[in-house]
């Protein structure tokens, strides 16, 4: 595959990193993917999580959580609670405006725990339905990530159709 060219292949590529490396569990590579506060011009001694341009994640029943030294423990945390976990995106959008991208998806996720039993390689595998924002900002470095939120997507079962009842 050729290199990518254009702003939104750029920040195409700067997203598939992002869940690869979730994928892989490499947290040196997530924590190099997200913005530092000198990518942000701020003073890295005095890091006030007020200032403009702090880093932001929300996971799927969180809380907010800012700052790159909570962002990145939640990652350390998921990884370490986490055997195994998979990424299938689709309905991937990217704009790009300046310096500043947004990427919405949807986050089909498969994952398993640890294993319930001696012998056993992994617990069992769990789907979930996601959906994405991620925004970017460009740096000498490349597309780093400035925000994530992820929330979950509530499954419709049998008993929410319309039975015919008022509201």
């Amino acid at each position: 595959m050729s290199a990518p060219h254009t702003d939104v292949e750029q920040v195409e590529a700067a997203n598939t990193a992002f869940y690869e490396a979730l994928e892989q569990g490499d947290f040196e590579q997530v924590s190099a993917l997200w913005l530092t506060p000198s990518d942000l011009g701020v003073d890295e001694e005095y890091h006030d999580p007020a200032d403009t341009g702090v880093i932001s994640c929300v996971h799927p029943g969180w809380p907010v959580l800012t700052g790159r030294g909570e962002v990145l423990r939640s990652y350390a945390l998921i990884m370490a609670n986490t055997d195994y976990i998979q990424f299938f995106l689709t309905d991937v959008h990217v704009s790009v405006t300046g310096d500043t991208a947004l990427v919405t998806c949807t986050e089909n996720i498969l994952s398993g725990g640890p294993a319930p039993g001696e012998g056993e390689q992994l617990g069992p595998l769990v789907g979930q339905l996601v959906v994405a924002t991620n925004v970017f900002r460009r740096t000498p470095e490349g597309w780093k990530l400035w925000s994530h939120h992820a929330s979950p997507v509530l499954a419709e079962n049998d008993e929410d159709e319309d039975d015919g009842s008022p509201a």
